[in-house]
């Protein structure tokens, strides 16, 4: 009973991540090109071409299924194209309409045709991946036993990934920029129509593991998540496959054991995949590196707290100037109302400060170090620096220049400073009558 179970769910892993693979090669350039609706409109389109080969052979596997699929993507591809060209039609809104019509049509087809064709309609929608380990067929070389799903969606796969390899630099230069395809005689108009065949083969043979509905989120979000997390295609498409795999894996894993936690009943294996592939691309939105919103969140408090301590320091600096010997007290007061910031961000940044030796505690106050001195001169220069330029060069009231400048400073290198300091010369005041420090 072990072994039994380990081949099904083997199987039924192998071919839900070879079908998660094959998508991911043309679901990354639909992305790329901003066409992920096309996978969409040419899931939902192939179904009258499907519907039609089952009701005239009444068997699922058979290849006039295959071609009337496949004819259906590709009329999917025309008619939504020449909407858009002569029909001035917006591109969704062209494919909204031709796949709509069509998919009703191959429903109707489906349930006119049910009590004859052994194809439910709930298989049409996200497949029967659970049962692909039933349907083998013996490969003849080898003479091993595999899920015929198996065999088409890993002959797909392989002929997704010759193409690619063999029109890659055509693909993309023609996702990227199809002017540039254009002038260097790279076709473009032949590469969208191989997108559209590649779509097209790879949704029909996707169809019976995991419908017409999954096969969008497979077609579409890894390659989406792919997306957040490279910058370069051959990285998008290799985290896209990874993903395929993953989700495979831990989506059946899923099917069969959280049912059993939760006490529901069964699920289908085709919509938990497509639950975990929406769980991780929530998490690349949230953990991705470059735009994920947690780091996002992190550099834009870490960028705020470094504000702060600066502020503090420049505070101190400006009090001294004025003879006052600051207190903790005053600084957090001073730069709570000038700033709305938090007393805990301000206390927290006076922690800092006193701890990397910026401060040091002398009687009831605070007294600026050699270190602290240094670094709030700097921000001082920088400060009234481009106050003076802003005053001058820009044209700027001297009493609207405090919140410009108090912005900038913070983001003012070395270089920055020595320009503004030639920009205006012998500058030695700012214009409000300060010293700009040297």
């Amino acid at each position: 009973m072990g072994d039994w179970s380990l081949f099904f769910d083997g199987w039924i892993i192998a071919t839900a991540a070879t079908c998660a693979v094959a998508c991911a090669v043309p679901g990354c350039y639909l992305v790329l090109r901003r066409m992920s609706l096309m996978g969409d409109a040419i899931s939902h389109a192939v179904l009258p071409g499907i519907a039609i080969g089952f009701l005239v052979t009444g068997s699922r596997s058979n290849g006039i299924m295959f071609v009337g699929a496949i004819l259906a993507g590709f009329l999917t591809a025309f008619c939504s194209q020449w909407l858009k060209r002569f029909g001035r039609v917006d591109e969704g809104a062209a494919m909204g309409v031709v796949f709509t019509i069509l998919f009703a049509l191959g429903l109707l087809l489906i349930v006119q045709g049910a009590d004859t064709v052994d194809l439910h309609p709930s298989c049409v929608l996200y497949g029967a991946l659970e049962f692909t380990p039933l349907d083998l067929v013996t490969l003849p070389l080898i003479d091993l036993q595999v899920p015929r799903a198996f065999v088409v969606l890993s002959i797909v796969m392989l002929l997704n990934f010759a193409v690619l390899l063999l029109l890659f630099k055509a693909f993309c230069i023609s996702a990227f920029d199809p002017e540039q395809a254009s002038a260097q005689r790279m076709r473009p108009e032949l590469v969208h129509h191989v997108l559209m065949a590649m779509t097209a083969v790879t949704t029909v043979a996707a169809f019976e593991a995991v419908g017409s509905i999954i096969v969008v989120a497979m077609l579409v979000v890894p390659a989406v998540i792919g997306r957040l997390f490279a910058g370069r295609l051959v990285s998008m498409l290799l985290i896209a496959c990874l993903v395929g795999i993953l989700s495979a894996g831990l989506g059946h894993l899923g099917a069969v054991e959280l049912p059993h936690l939760i006490g529901y009943g069964s699920v289908p294996t085709s919509g938990m995949i497509a639950s975990v592939i929406g769980v991780l691309l929530l998490l690349a939105i949230l953990l991705n590196p470059r735009q994920g919103l947690l780091p996002r969140a992190l550099r834009t408090l870490r960028f705020r707290l470094q504000t702060t301590r600066d502020d503090l320091l420049a505070l101190a600096w400006r009090l001294e100037e004025r003879g006052t010997l600051p207190t903790s007290s005053i600084l957090c007061h001073d730069l709570t109302t000038a700033r709305r910031v938090s007393g805990f961000e301000s206390r927290w940044a006076l922690k800092r400060l006193l701890q990397n030796g910026s401060f040091r505690i002398e009687g009831e106050g605070l007294r600026l170090t050699e270190h602290g001195r240094g670094s709030a001169k700097n921000l001082i220069r920088s400060h009234r620096l481009w106050e003076s330029w802003l005053a001058r060069a820009a044209g700027i009231a001297p009493d609207h220049v405090h919140d410009s400048a108090n912005r900038l400073e913070h983001v003012t290198d070395q270089a920055m400073q020595k320009q503004l300091a030639d920009e205006l010369g012998a500058a030695k005041r700012d214009p409000h009558g300060r010293d700009i420090p040297e």
